[in-house]
């Protein structure tokens, strides 16, 4: 395959994810690192997380009040990591497998086609854990990569999975990760480290992403465990970020790459 040609302009990498928080605890290592390259980042968030957990849970304030806390929360947290842009789509909290997906899709579709990313990046198609927002945002996401085609083609498309090692390391913090649906109960299911097409090395930033972390406070009654984890669960945690390239213009084949932006750098 022959190299790309060189891109004018700086590169862009989009996130499409569903809730306040995601974008530190889950894909903040990317996007700190590539903030901090040079590479405009931006951030579309589904819902404002009305329906998550407040503080220790003593108060139980309206959804609205929630929402807009975790939505002021995540801004914060964007500045720290870097973020060029925050985006809403408004939508319900826990319910995003219920909204009008034509829609929904359209909204992602525009935000794709206006900011014209080179990579897109969201959750996997197990949700990390069964959660039922997660798998919405990304069959959505994944939909409107291919909607907003006509107006702006992506070059790389991903989702973010975790390692047998990265989930051990999440649960000796966070305990019994799991999401019950129907009454079944939904658990992790790491990916095996042959699927995982690409590792990014995220050790450099992870104190920035756990400034992030730290801004969503209402949050932080679950997650203060994971500032006292060993050295080793640490490593696990900030030092990598592992990703499933769902599909690439640009290259392919079964090396694994350490850089979201290969064969278009």
């Amino acid at each position: 395959m022959t190299a790309a040609p060189a891109l004018p302009g700086p590169l862009r990498l989009m996130a499409v994810l569903a809730h306040p928080d995601d974008e530190s605890l889950g894909f903040g290592g990317t996007l700190a690192k590539y903030a901090a390259e040079g590479v405009e980042t931006y951030l579309v968030t589904a819902t404002r997380g009305e329906r998550g957990r407040f503080g220790d849970a003593t108060e139980k304030p309206p959804p609205e009040v929630v929402g807009r806390t975790r939505e002021a929360e995540l801004r914060d947290a964007a500045t720290v990591l870097g973020l060029r842009e925050v985006s809403f789509l408004d939508y319900p909290d826990a319910a995003l497998d219920t909204v009008d997906a034509t829609d929904a899709t359209r909204k992602i579709a525009g935000h794709v086609a206006r900011v014209k990313p080179h990579v897109v990046i969201t959750f996997g198609p197990e949700g990390a854990y069964g959660h039922t927002d997660h798998i919405a945002i990304s069959q959505l996401a994944t939909a409107a990569v291919v909607a907003a085609a006509p107006a702006h083609c992506v070059s790389k498309f991903y989702y973010l999975e975790w390692s047998q090692q990265k989930w051990a390391a999440y649960q000796a913090a966070l305990k019994h990760l799991s999401f019950t649906v129907d009454e079944v109960e939904r658990r992790v299911s790491p990916w095996p480290d042959w699927a995982l097409t690409t590792i990014i090395d995220t050790s450099q930033v992870w104190p920035t992403v756990w400034r992030a972390v730290s801004c969503h406070t209402t949050q932080m009654s679950i997650y203060k465990n994971l500032e006292h984890l060993s050295d080793d669960h640490h490593t696990a945690i900030w030092g990598t970020q592992e990703f499933y390239r769902a599909f690439s213009l640009v290259n392919g084949g079964r090396a694994r790459e350490t850089d979201l932006f290969e064969g278009l750098r």
